[in-house]
């Protein structure tokens, strides 16, 4: 799996990145983010931390703002997973209620009248803060669901099951409460060590990133 996730770096750092604060004008309404973070390598260029997507049509500058935007860890689970690793890297009691998920009627009401809400604010603030300083992405417009999100699990399958790729000592994610963050050096637990890509699906991502890359070219 090395070669396949050396072309995927080599392909993704060559597209234009975007960091916050990013022009929402710029980013397709449909497709995959790559996110990089600051002080991560592999394969000779920025090491990809994070493969995601959405399902709701048109949702992808949506799904972004949840991730960088919107302070609640509920609704973004790389959000959680980075508060799970500031709190636990800082041995903070309120990993415990940072876990408490309150987006059902029956959640915030047994739970809802515990929580410290100060608190939770400040950690977003904090998670906020380092999502927005450290990380970076980049986008690979695609319109079809079926598409995306076959895709965006090979892509996680094939860098995952790289032997060559690992987190720096510093990395943030290995002060995860997650032994997949920590093992596989992704703010990922899901779709890891499945099906890598096939030659013909790396030339399909290919193509996409490409008419990206010359589409940016054209408006510079």
């Amino acid at each position: 799996m090395s070669n396949g996730c050396d072309k995927l770096h080599k392909l993704f750092n060559l597209m234009e990145r975007f960091i916050f604060p990013f022009d929402e004008k710029k980013i397709h309404s449909n497709g995959i983010y790559i996110l990089f973070e600051k002080g991560e390598c592999a394969h000779g260029a920025d090491r990809i931390v994070r493969i995601g997507t959405h399902t709701g049509l048109d949702q992808l500058r949506s799904r972004l703002k949840q991730h960088f935007i919107n302070e609640n860890k509920d609704r973004s689970i790389f959000r959680k997973n980075i508060g799970r690793a500031i709190l636990n890297k800082n041995k903070d009691p309120f990993l415990k209620q940072w876990e408490w998920d309150l987006t059902t009627r029956e959640a915030k009401s047994t739970l809802g009248k515990k929580v410290c809400y100060q608190r939770q604010k400040e950690i977003e603030k904090n998670v906020t803060k380092y999502i927005q300083k450290n990380l970076s992405f980049i986008i690979i417009p695609i319109e079809k669901k079926e598409e995306r999100l076959s895709l965006e699990s090979k892509i996680i399958s094939t860098v995952s099951l790289c032997k060559e790729c690992g987190s720096s000592v510093k990395w943030l994610g290995l002060h995860s409460t997650k032994n997949k963050i920590r093992e596989s050096g992704l703010w990922l637990v899901n779709e890891l060590y499945k099906e890598p890509l096939e030659e013909k699906e790396f030339i399909a991502l290919k193509n996409h990133a490409w008419l990206a890359i010359k589409s940016n070219e054209q408006v510079k």
